[in-house]
């Protein structure tokens, strides 16, 4: 006897069908907490300079007034207020449960690449001594300098390849792939990337954010990892830069929360190539009703923290400018999704690259603060590199 279509089980999706099913032109976003697939364009939400989570918030109630079934905002935002961004409603969201341990598959081989850094490694660590100059005079106290590696592949790049790579590698980092292409491109572009930090998460009035600030490279030996882990933990550097950081954000979050959990002490975490100092800061919000209050309105409060900015936030995002040759785009922005509810995900676009045909852009920073070293520096962002240079199957390229 069939079952009546009024009590029949609604079908479930299962993670790795979303992933397997993700193509570019797609939104695709896996956490701890679940998978998010989204096809189509419904509509395009356009800032126009103005805040992101009320034109958001605009866009889901005519969504809703359309007749989209549970309709999400998804997409991009870039490193700077005025930067670029790649926000849709999308036409169709399909959810599923947070990604399964699964053996990774290995990278593609055989394929040719030319790699080029920009800048060179010795513009970077003379970049690094000007920072150090500016932080000695006390015009700042922290700021994150980064640099990119742009590959060239024979062939173009496959990214749901690469996404599916990065998802089993590591099924508890925020993993993404968004299109944000630009007018001009030569070819559709795609940011992707697996990111290990959120910005913030709400679900109901309960928000979450988890800094992480102060980092050292995994080597993959037990007993050298449990060194490195136990430096990292007594390291007075590491520690107040991460102190800047988790300060910056509970500050922030603390304006819209009544209820605000800080632990005292960051612990460290892993991902399977780096170690990071971490801090989960949780809080219950004052008025969940409030655009401000929404997921994505939250994000657009506390981005950029220090953790991809510096101390203070205005002078270092200044010296960014400066002291980088080349524009970040959407490297250390922000992606995610903001449901009508205001729930959702938001996490920092570390560990991520921009692929469009044959071209993969890498990005990646290093905090400094005083005591820094531009060697040590640089080393850091080179071991960052390796999150999407082993998905690519050239960890030691670099």
């Amino acid at each position: 006897m069939s079952i009546p279509a009024l009590v029949r089980p609604r079908p479930v999706h299962r993670a790795s069908d979303l992933l397997a099913a993700y193509l570019p032109g797609s939104f695709y976003f896996s956490s701890p907490r679940g998978t998010l697939l989204a096809d189509g364009v419904h509509s395009r939400v356009r800032a126009a300079g103005a805040s992101h989570a009320r034109a958001a918030a605009e866009a889901l109630d005519a969504a809703a007034a359309a007749g989209v079934p549970g309709p999400v905002v998804a997409g991009a935002v870039g490193f700077r207020p005025e930067a670029e961004s790649g926000l849709v409603v999308p036409s169709v969201v399909r959810r599923a449960g947070a990604p399964a341990v699964v053996r990774a598959p290995e990278a593609e081989s055989g394929t040719s690449w030319t790699l080029t850094p920009r800048p060179e490694p010795a513009h970077y660590a003379d970049s690094v001594r000007r920072a150090l100059e500016l932080i000695g005079r006390g015009e700042l106290s922290k700021v994150v300098l980064a640099r990119s590696l742009e590959l060239a592949a024979e062939s173009p790049v496959w990214v749901p390849a690469l996404l599916a790579r990065l998802v089993r590698a590591d099924p508890a980092a925020y993993a993404f792939a968004a299109d944000v292409t630009a007018p001009g491109d030569p070819a559709p572009r795609t940011l992707v990337g697996a990111s290990p930090e959120l910005l913030v998460s709400r679900r109901g009035a309960t928000v979450l954010a988890n800094p992480l600030a102060g980092s050292a490279r995994r080597s993959g030996d037990e007993a050298q990892d449990r060194e490195t882990v136990a430096r990292l933990r007594d390291s007075a550097k590491d520690l107040g830069e991460h102190a800047h950081t988790a300060g910056q954000v509970a500050e922030v979050l603390g304006r819209f929360c009544t209820d605000l959990e800080v632990p005292a002490q960051p612990e460290v975490i892993g991902t399977p190539t780096m170690w990071h100092l971490s801090t989960r800061i949780t809080g219950r919000l004052a008025d969940p009703a409030a655009p401000a209050c929404s997921a994505l309105g939250l994000a657009e409060a506390l981005h950029p923290t220090p953790a991809v900015g510096g101390v203070p936030g205005p002078a270092a995002v200044g010296a960014i400018a400066d002291l980088e040759p080349e524009d970040r785009g959407y490297f250390a922005g922000m992606v995610g999704w903001t449901g009508l509810d205001g729930d959702g995900e938001w996490a920092v676009t570390i560990r991520s690259a921009e692929v469009c045909e044959r071209t993969v852009r890498l990005s990646a920073g290093a905090g400094i603060v005083a005591g820094s070293e531009p060697a040590a520096e640089l080393a850091e962002t080179g071991a960052k590199f390796r999150t999407l240079l082993r998905a690519l199957g050239l960890e030691g390229a670099v």
